[in-house]
């Protein structure tokens, strides 16, 4: 079928309509008139994949990475930067109107980021290549839309130690260095991207382990603490401390293996002081999903009591580590509660000046939305990875008696679809 595609969506694909139906198609932009070839149709909408460029647009770049549109893990790259920062912006106001039926006619303040090297964390697929896993081991990302390997020999959007890491375990698979059983591998950068967080992922636990450890630190040097984990017994063996030190607005913070810190090593910094710095002084701030205090931190130093809730238990001992040292110093209080967002406020009796929201994709639950509108705290700050479920909260939020009065977009993702939103809400009077 021949297509011209109207727009970009959420999730990286263009939007078009062919005989009635909506057709989905990735790596296109819009007013490109394109031959497509169906992929996959249901009884509203198609999935389809470009055939051939009939009316290329004048915007297309061409890719940097060998692997992309056969890689599952960019979406862009055929987009120049500029470009994709004002199509993100253009998809998630678009988002808030079709979803949440918010019609924000303020500006989106859109952060950029440097749009190369810019990964301090990856997962890194480990199969056998060959037919029936006869041949050497491959180390990739999976391809798009499957859970096929797509072994890679470059990733121009790793941070160099990331990089460098990847083509030295990409080596040492394919001379046989590791274990059949290993699945995959998860690095992380730590301040100054000097030293490694990995953890090894295994469908049941290597024989020789020493072994095995004194391999992976031959390999990699710059490992400061290596996990093997065996999730079908919940088997795991620590070599190293457990930790690497991250470095975020003027703070460190000790991130452990099942812990989370931001992914884009470029904009921690002004993400942060965004989030935080725009605060006024007040008594009280929750900081809600706080994982391992990236806010908690700079918010004691603005509120005279903060509670920071994490129900994730790697994520809460490394927040009560990176916020009990603080408070003898800053002479502010950091509360941490290991305990479930929504279970936490329906305890709740005070109210608080401000709260911080920072949820995983899914969003809130509507008891947690429910609970805010009770205890009606002046100022909510939603910090959202999803636009459609952050779109959805602000229509409860809109509709419990708060307005919103700022919207940001941080591109902590360039190359991808994905982006972060920063969004503040303001308690109608």
């Amino acid at each position: 079928m021949e297509i011209t595609i109207e727009k970009l969506i959420y999730g990286g694909e263009g939007l078009a309509h062919h005989d009635g139906s909506t057709v989905f198609v990735p790596f296109v932009l819009p007013a490109e008139r394109i031959s497509a070839a169906l992929v996959e149709q249901k009884k509203k909408f198609i999935r389809a994949r470009v055939e051939r460029l009939l009316e290329p647009s004048p915007e297309r770049a061409t890719a940097r990475c060998p692997h992309f549109g056969v890689c599952g893990g960019c979406d862009y790259q055929h987009i120049p930067y500029d470009a994709q920062l004002k199509f993100k912006t253009e998809i998630l106001r678009e988002t808030l109107r079709r979803i949440g039926r918010i019609e924000w006619p303020g500006e989106i303040t859109a952060h950029a980021s440097p749009p190369w090297g810019y990964r301090n964390r990856a997962q890194w697929k480990v199969r056998p290549l060959g037919e029936e896993g006869a041949g050497a081991t491959g180390i990739g990302y999976f391809r798009a839309n499957s859970t096929a390997l797509c072994a890679v020999e470059d990733c121009s959007i790793l941070s160099p130690l990331l990089l460098k890491t990847l083509l030295a375990l990409r080596d040492a698979a394919a001379a046989g260095a590791f274990s059949r059983e290993l699945r995959e591998i998860e690095a992380f950068a730590g301040a100054g991207d000097s030293k490694l967080l990995v953890t090894a992922t295994f469908a049941g636990f290597p024989p020789r382990a020493q072994e095995l450890v004194e391999k992976f630190r031959a390999t990699l040097p710059e490992i400061e603490s290596l996990l093997f984990h065996d999730p079908t017994r919940e088997r795991m063996e620590l070599d190293g401390p457990g930790f690497v030190e991250c470095e975020a607005a003027g703070s460190t913070y000790r991130v452990g293996h099942f812990s989370f810190f931001q992914v884009n090593r470029f904009l921690a910094d002004e993400f942060v002081r965004q989030v935080v710095d725009s605060e006024d002084e007040g008594r009280l701030a929750l900081d809600l999903f706080a994982g391992v205090g990236l806010f908690s931190v700079p918010l004691a130093k603005r509120f005279a009591r903060v509670v920071a809730v994490e129900a994730n238990p790697a994520a809460a001992r490394d927040l009560e580590t990176n916020t009990s040292g603080r408070v003898a110093r800053s002479g502010r209080v950091i509360e941490v509660r290991a305990a479930d967002v929504e279970q936490f406020l329906q305890k709740m009796k005070e109210k608080p000046d401000l709260v911080l929201l920072d949820p995983p994709r899914a969003g809130l639950t509507p008891g947690t939305v429910k609970h805010l509108a009770r205890i009606a705290p002046a100022r909510i700050t939603y910090v959202s990875c999803d636009p459609p479920t952050l779109a959805r909260d602000l229509a409860a939020f809109v509709k419990s008696g708060y307005d919103i009065s700022g919207v940001h977009l941080f591109d902590l993702f360039p190359q991808t679809f994905h982006m972060e939103a920063v969004v503040g809400l303001r308690r109608r009077p």
